[in-house]
C-alpha cells in the first residue's frame, strides 16, 4: 500500500478533530491542499460539520484510521515510565511494516517521533476515537498498546496506570481493559480478571464469563481491518481460552 493511500485513508475522521490539532504541522506538510480548504472553516465547527456528514467508512479508511490511532495513543504509553525506549519504538515500526508495508514505516515513524515531543491529552483524544471505531475495534487497539508497555519486557506501573485511563476515555468497560491489562500484568488471580469476575463466582459463572468473553474477543470481529490485525486477535482470543483452561484446572471443572 502506498503511503499516500494510507495517509488520505484518515483524513475523514482524524485531520478536523483534537487528533487533527495534535498533528497539524505533520498533517499540514503531508496534505496541504486538505488543510487549506478545511482551514475556511472554524476548526469547532470544521469538526462538527465533518461528524454530521461522515459517518460510515470503508474497511481501508478503518485500517488507516486504527494505524493512526495506535501512534497517538502509542506515545502516550512510551511516555508514561519517563523513558522512550528503543524496544518500545521497534514494536510500533514492526507493526506497520507488517500491516501497511516497508513504504509507510518512514512517514508513520516522524509522526510517532512527533507526537512523542508533544503532550498527548488522552482525554481529548480518546473521545473522538471512541466516536468512530467500533467497540471490537477499539478492544483490539488497547491490546496493542498492552503490548507495546510489554515490549521491552517490563510492564511498569505508570504504564499501567496510563493504560487504565486510556480504556476508560475510549469507552472500554473497566471489565474489559482490565481483562486485557491482565493478559499481560500477571497479579494473583489474573486468569479471574482476563474473564472479568472474582474468585468467589461459580463455576457456573465461569463458563457463561467464559462464553461472553471469548465472544467480545472473537477475531472476526475484527476482519475488516486486514489479516495481521485480526491474527494479534487470535492470539488475544487465545489468552481468554488460556485463562479459562486456567481456572478450569484449577477447580477440577469438567
Amino acid at each position: 500500500m502506498g503511503v499516500g493511500k494510507w495517509i488520505g485513508g484518515f483524513l475523514g475522521w482524524v485531520a478536523l478533530g483534537p487528533i487533527g490539532a495534535l498533528l497539524g504541522f505533520w498533517l499540514g506538510s503531508a496534505v496541504d491542499g486538505y488543510i487549506d480548504r478545511a482551514s475556511q472553516l472554524s476548526g469547532e465547527e470544521t469538526y462538527r460539520t465533518q461528524t454530521r456528514t461522515r459517518t460510515t467508512y470503508s474497511a481501508s479508511e478503518q485500517r488507516n484510521s486504527f494505524l493512526v490511532s495506535l501512534l497517538v495513543l502509542s506515545a502516550a504509553v512510551i511516555k508514561a515510565d519517563g523513558k522512550t525506549l528503543q524496544a518500545e519504538l521497534d514494536y510500533v515500526k514492526d507493526f506497520i511494516r507488517r500491516n501497511f508495508g516497508d513504504a509507510a514505516v518512514p512517514e508513520a515513524t516522524r509522526m510517532l517521533e512527533q507526537l512523542l515531543r508533544q503532550d498527548v491529552n488522552i482525554y481529548s483524544v480518546g473521545p473522538q476515537i471512541a466516536h468512530y471505531m467500533n467497540y471490537s475495534q477499539r478492544l483490539q487497539l488497547f491490546h496493542y498498546l498492552v503490548q507495546i508497555a510489554m515490549a521491552d519486557g517490563h510492564f511498569d506501573k505508570k504504564e499501567k496506570g496510563v493504560l487504565e485511563a486510556i480504556g476508560a476515555t475510549i469507552g472500554l468497560g473497566q471489565t474489559d481493559y482490565a481483562s486485557v491489562i491482565s493478559m499481560f500484568y500477571k497479579e494473583t488471580h489474573a486468569a479471574y480478571t482476563v474473564l472479568g469476575i472474582s474468585p468467589s463466582a461459580t463455576d457456573d459463572e465461569v463458563r457463561t464469563a467464559y462464553r461472553k468473553m471469548a465472544m467480545k474477543n472473537h477475531p472476526d470481529k475484527v476482519a475488516t481491518l486486514g489479516p495481521d490485525v485480526q491474527k494479534a486477535a487470535a492470539e488475544k482470543f487465545r489468552q481468554v481460552q488460556e485463562a479459562y483452561e486456567s481456572i478450569k484446572k484449577e477447580r477440577g471443572m469438567n
